[in-house]
């Protein structure tokens, strides 16, 4: 997913801290998720925790911010050796401060939240039942996973993402000692963005070439990339949504500069930024998703994603992303596509190669090594992210409108939805959709069929073939 910029007070900087502080506790908010069989599903206590990036960081001695507006300190940071050991993450007021909220197996998050300062956004990741120190680690080579979503209530320009990133399980902290705070303080982000607005990677402040964003007072880049695999579950709004794989170069959280980054060169990062996405608007079947169509996103929905290897075990390779919705007791298929030359409703190489062709789009996903590299960060185990944000890159259009705005609409491949070119700027997303939401929830995993049979069990049994 693109990275988002997103905006604090002065005392709610965006960093990533590496030292744990002690002023206020970090208690992370619960959430039941389900972990399921051929026999069926099984609650478990889990939690949530916000990404360090939304925390106030402070030197530790006196307090001093060491990140305000879109600059480092430079005399509590002034190297990034330096700012890792003199700085310090607090605990976070999830729902006052961040609009964070959770109920059983339920998690809101809102867009802006106002109080004595303003939050624009959050990024938050699953904990491991009963662990205050780990991600939930998940491995779904030939298994599916589901859950319930509300987007109602997120229009154009907005992005209620769930997706998987391969970071590392404990946040970084083994791999960098001089990372204290780790996963229970939500460090070591990474994406297929390779985003450089990270603060700290592996322990270090990205301080060096910092220079602040020309359309954000409150964010910045730095010389150096986080990148890693991403598996875009959803990315979606009440107009679009699309799911997407994003193969990298290496495993895990790896730190990039220059050209690795895609500094100049987009398709020589480390990864592939574009991804092979399957968007049902940008397919052709403009009438399959939105307010008021086969799915509607006036309602909530169930959205399955089956991982398919190609031994049908979860030692073999990834061979295909298959995608299901179940909404008021119907399942749904996903949409076929009705691009010529171009066939399916679902992820395979062959779709991406043939998608690739038809749009004019580069090969980078092939380059990458395709459904075969993004299989191995599955088996590998992945983090569950669940974030909202708005885009101040490219106002999201690449999600809901045409993108790149200035090609023709009609082209294949343009049109990913029917919000206009001119949508989707962040001030004026953040005045006028301040109380935009999405809601996430139900979430469970399990073998092939066994989290879809338990939702199908009490519908009305209606399958829609499309």
């Amino acid at each position: 997913m693109l990275t988002a910029a997103f905006a604090f007070s002065a005392l709610l900087v965006s960093a990533r801290a590496q030292l744990a502080g002690t002023l206020k506790t970090e208690t992370h908010p619960s959430l039941t998720v389900s972990t399921c069989t051929s026999s069926g599903c099984r609650t478990q206590a889990a939690s949530i925790v916000i990404d360090a990036n939304w925390r106030w960081l402070h030197n530790k001695v006196g307090y001093t911010n060491c990140y305000t507006g879109n600059e480092f300190n430079t005399t509590v940071c002034p190297d990034g050796k330096a700012c890792a050991q003199n700085c310090m993450l607090e605990g976070a007021d999830y729902s006052g401060v961040y609009g964070i909220t959770t109920s059983g197996n339920s998690l809101k998050l809102n867009f802006v939240t106002k109080g004595e300062n303003t939050n624009v956004g959050s990024r938050t990741y699953l904990m491991a039942p009963g662990s205050q120190t780990k991600y939930q680690m998940l491995k779904l080579m030939n298994q599916e996973f589901t859950f319930d979503v509300d987007v109602s209530n997120l229009p154009c320009g907005l992005n209620g993402a769930l997706y998987f990133s391969e970071m590392a399980e404990d946040g970084g902290m083994a791999k960098s000692a001089t990372n204290k705070a780790g996963a229970k303080f939500g460090t070591g982000y990474c994406d297929a963005q390779c985003p450089r607005d990270i603060k700290f990677i592996n322990g270090e402040a990205n301080s060096v070439g910092w220079e602040p964003s020309a359309n954000d007072k409150n964010a910045g880049g730095g010389k150096y990339g986080s990148c890693c695999t991403e598996m875009d579950i959803w990315e979606a709004n009440s107009i679009s949504t699309a799911y997407t794989p994003h193969p990298c170069s290496g495993s895990g959280l790896v730190r990039c500069e220059g050209t690795d980054c895609g500094i100049g060169a987009r398709y020589s990062a480390l990864c592939d930024a574009d991804g092979c996405d399957f968007n049902s608007y940008r397919m052709g079947d403009t009438e399959f998703y939105g307010p008021g169509k086969t799915i509607d996103t006036n309602k909530k929905m169930t959205v399955v994603t089956q991982f398919i290897s190609t031994d049908g075990t979860a030692n073999g390779d990834l061979k295909e992303i298959k995608r299901f919705y179940v909404q008021n007791g119907v399942t749904f298929a996903n949409s076929q596509s009705m691009i010529e030359g171009v066939s399916g409703n679902s992820i395979t190489d062959e779709f991406c190669t043939a998608q690739k062709s038809a749009f004019g789009d580069m090969t980078a996903f092939t380059d990458k090594g395709g459904l075969k590299t993004m299989g191995k960060a599955i088996k590998n185990g992945m983090v569950l992210v669940m974030s909202i944000w708005d885009d101040h890159t490219a106002n999201m259009l690449w999600l809901n409108s045409p993108y790149p705005p200035d090609k023709d609409p009609s082209a294949p491949g343009v049109s990913r939805g029917s919000c206009s070119a001119d949508s989707g700027k962040p001030e004026v997303v953040e005045s006028e959709s301040a109380s935009a939401s999405v809601t996430f929830s139900n979430v469970k995993w399990g073998p092939i069929g066994s989290t879809f049979k338990a939702l199908a069990a009490g519908s009305t049994g209606k399958f829609r073939k499309m």
